[in-house]
């Protein structure tokens, strides 16, 4: 097994540091009991409850919570669509249309893609607020969710979906009892990668939003724009902690499911 250069050694920890050296900054800073994020003042939760009790930032958060679960799981299912349909029926007539159109926002700028939906629901004349930002997350993260589950249903094995048809299960039957059970890990990976990339969207939210359909981001960005508070690194420490706790989560549950199918 060779080992590492000196040069390789260092080059990993600039980069590491470079990543994680300004989240563990506000980390620290979210304690910091003075007003300045600059000037440390002493250990302190003071900023924690401040934001306890800051409705706006709460409700913004609680709408991006429930947008993003809303669109995550519209998309999911609109791409295990569009997966199922690009996997299992070969070379039909306008796929090559149909794939560029499922796929094109994950090449496509965010600000074209935002763009052109604030542009339809003027239009179209839609009131613009919680659905519109829905739809438009459900949009681009369409692709992303296809790619995931397309990829599981490359390699499924569909001798196990003519075993239960041949058995008298109908097509839909079949699906629900066979194939979505085994597919399900990439549909929840896709429903996890739609979420986070709702809850990190800033650039098309504020394009199809409307008034009281403000998002955390929105609301984030707004509130910096106007000087960094140690109560924004306490809401962004919480956030880090968030998903933090979830990754462990999963990893342990994973670990568990592996540990359980080695003993069988």
């Amino acid at each position: 097994m060779k080992r590492l250069g000196p040069g390789l050694i260092l080059a990993l920890v600039a980069g590491f540091a470079f990543l994680y050296l300004p989240i563990l900054a506000l980390i620290a800073y979210s304690f910091n009991a003075s007003r300045l994020v600059t000037v440390w003042g002493g250990f302190s939760t003071h900023w924690y409850g401040a934001l306890m009790r800051n409705e706006p930032l709460l409700d913004a958060a609680w709408l991006s919570l429930r947008l993003a679960c809303v669109s995550a799981t519209l998309a999911t299912v609109l791409g295990t669509l569009a997966a199922l349909a690009l996997a299992r029926h070969g070379r039909f007539r306008g796929r090559t249309l149909f794939s560029g159109m499922v796929l094109a926002p994950l090449v496509m700028p965010e600000v074209i893609t935002g763009l052109s939906l604030l542009l339809l629901f003027v239009a179209a004349e839609i009131e613009r607020g919680f659905w519109t930002v829905t739809i438009a997350h459900a949009t681009f993260s369409l692709g992303f969710a296809c790619i995931v589950i397309q990829a599981r249903l490359v390699g499924f094995d569909r001798s196990l979906e003519e075993a239960a048809q041949d058995l008298g299960a109908t097509p839909l039957m079949t699906f629900w009892t066979v194939t979505l059970p085994l597919i399900w890990p990439a549909v929840a990976a896709a429903w996890m990668l739609a979420l986070t990339l709702s809850l990190d969207d800033l650039v098309i939210a504020s394009f199809t939003t409307g008034p009281g359909a403000t998002t955390l981001p929105m609301r984030l960005y707004s509130a910096v724009r106007l000087g960094v508070s140690p109560e924004i690194n306490a809401a962004c420490t919480l956030m880090i902690g968030a998903v933090a706790v979830a990754v462990i989560a999963a990893s342990l549950l994973l670990k568990r499911e592996r540990m359980a199918g080695a003993d069988k």
